[in-house]
């Protein structure tokens, strides 16, 4: 019998072993901004609160991990040592109010321990600071429209293109941010009820019809980062992408000054072309 414990005490610390191993792996598969292949780890932050996310989800993990091996633990010291064979007298103890009040109280901080960072988070997220830039998003089937109220007022539409990279992620026109910098996120839905997510910062609303819903992010790094309406919202829902470019203070004013041009003497892309993109 001791042999057969301690062959699965190495065999759990063998699962142990390749459970973090897999965890390393998948962060080494990370990209920044968009999903990877094999990837099952979540996408690395590129704004405070998806960085709180991250840190609150290992922290759990850890957390449940620990609870796990400890109850195993009992488990198999119950079955080990209070068997009929080798408690052939079992005891008639019926109460100990040492362990009822011990399995009362630590659930509880447990509990605690989780509320905390919990409710920190959430208030985080839920919290707009003062703006430094407001996008209004539009969801529509099946593409999104950004309008700059801050910056000129323009608007435009962002569609799928089936012929940019990442698949089912490039899209025509992006949304263009600068570092560092709070940015408002104001959504509604024009149709049918739309859900605005973008991993790596952390967000996801949903843009509802007759509704003004508004959420917040602050990139703290430049590239390119990827979502997708996170909203069941009719047959082309998998062909709406989200796409935002983080660029430099500079480049952000640029890009402003090309677009009240671009988007002025274009009208915003028609529901017919929203189609053929999908298709």
């Amino acid at each position: 019998m001791k042999m057969s414990i301690g062959r699965m005490g190495r065999q759990l610390l063998g699962f142990a072993v390749a459970g973090m191993a897999s965890i390393a792996a998948g962060s080494a598969f990370a990209e920044m901004g968009q999903p990877a292949p094999w990837e099952h780890t979540l996408q690395q932050g590129a704004t405070p609160v998806m960085e709180n996310i991250i840190w609150f989800h290992n922290f759990l993990l850890v957390l449940i991990t620990a609870i796990t091996l400890f109850v195993l633990a009992l488990l198999v010291i119950v079955v080990v040592k209070f068997n009929a064979r080798a408690n052939p007298v079992p005891s008639r103890t019926t109460h100990n109010t040492l362990i009822e009040v011990a399995w009362t109280l630590i659930p509880v901080l447990i509990l605690v321990g989780i509320a905390v960072p919990s409710f920190r988070l959430l208030f985080l997220e839920l919290d707009v600071p003062k703006p430094d830039l407001t996008v209004k998003v539009t969801g529509k089937q099946w593409y999104w429209s950004y309008a700059y109220p801050d910056n000129g007022k323009f608007e435009f539409d962002s569609l799928l293109d089936k012929d940019k990279q990442p698949r089912l992620l490039g899209v025509d026109n992006e949304m263009v941010v600068p570092v560092n910098k709070v940015v408002r996120i104001q959504t509604t839905g024009a149709d049918v009820i739309h859900s605005f997510a973008v991993p790596a910062f952390g967000i996801k609303i949903d843009s509802i019809p007759g509704r003004l819903n508004e959420t917040w992010f602050k990139a703290t790094k430049t590239g390119m980062f990827y979502g997708q309406c996170s909203e069941l919202c009719g047959k082309d829902h998998a062909f709406m992408p989200i796409a935002v470019r983080v660029v430099s203070d500079q480049e952000f004013a640029t890009w402003v000054d090309g677009a009240k041009k671009k988007f002025a003497a274009n009208p915003a892309n028609t529901y017919a072309s929203a189609g053929q993109a999908a298709e």
